[in-house]
């Protein structure tokens, strides 16, 4: 049986929500809209690269924003010592150039796990709390803002590239 990306319910946010409640939950949708990109796709499918010129697939993007995630939250917010993913090879784009379509459905449920272990990082912290990178102090507000940011740019590109690998639009 051939795995194809499951169906997914994007979950709303409060439009008027204090600041910590409205970016969880902007998070959420933007997470949500990108496997709502995937939903109902193969393997194959997902691992197509219908722009020329370009490394970017629909399995990629969920390789890349499983490995932000965990970056942001688990290691740079939490300072937990786990693994980069994708780094075996050395390749800096390894997230996006060594697919294999046989495994997207663990590169999807690695995304779904990523997002639920930065969830439990993200409800111990406190907005206004700090973390060091590259010598850099940064809030957590500031990487819940970049994380949105993230997911919304990726998520232009999930439109075109599902468009491309069979038509849908729109969601």
């Amino acid at each position: 049986m051939t795995w194809t990306a499951p169906d997914i319910t994007r979950t709303g946010g409060s439009l008027v929500a204090g600041e910590r409640e409205m970016l969880l939950g902007y998070l959420a949708w933007q997470r949500d809209t990108l496997l709502l990109k995937c939903q109902g796709l193969t393997g194959e499918q997902l691992a197509l690269r219908p722009l020329p010129a370009s490394n970017l697939s629909l399995l990629g993007l969920i390789r890349h924003l499983a490995k932000v995630e965990r970056i942001w939250f688990r290691e740079r917010i939490a300072g937990l010592p786990v693994p980069r993913l994708y780094a075996e090879s050395g390749a800096k784009d390894a997230d996006f150039d060594e697919l294999d379509p046989a495994r997207a459905a663990e590169d999807h449920a690695r995304l779904l796990e990523e997002r639920r272990l930065a969830d439990e990082v993200l409800a111990k912290a406190d907005l206004d709390d700090r973390f060091v990178h590259d010598g850099e102090e940064f809030s957590v507000r500031l990487a819940l803002c970049h994380l949105i940011s993230e997911y919304a740019r990726h998520n232009g590109h999930a439109d075109l590239l599902r468009e491309h690998v069979d038509g849908v639009t729109g969601g």
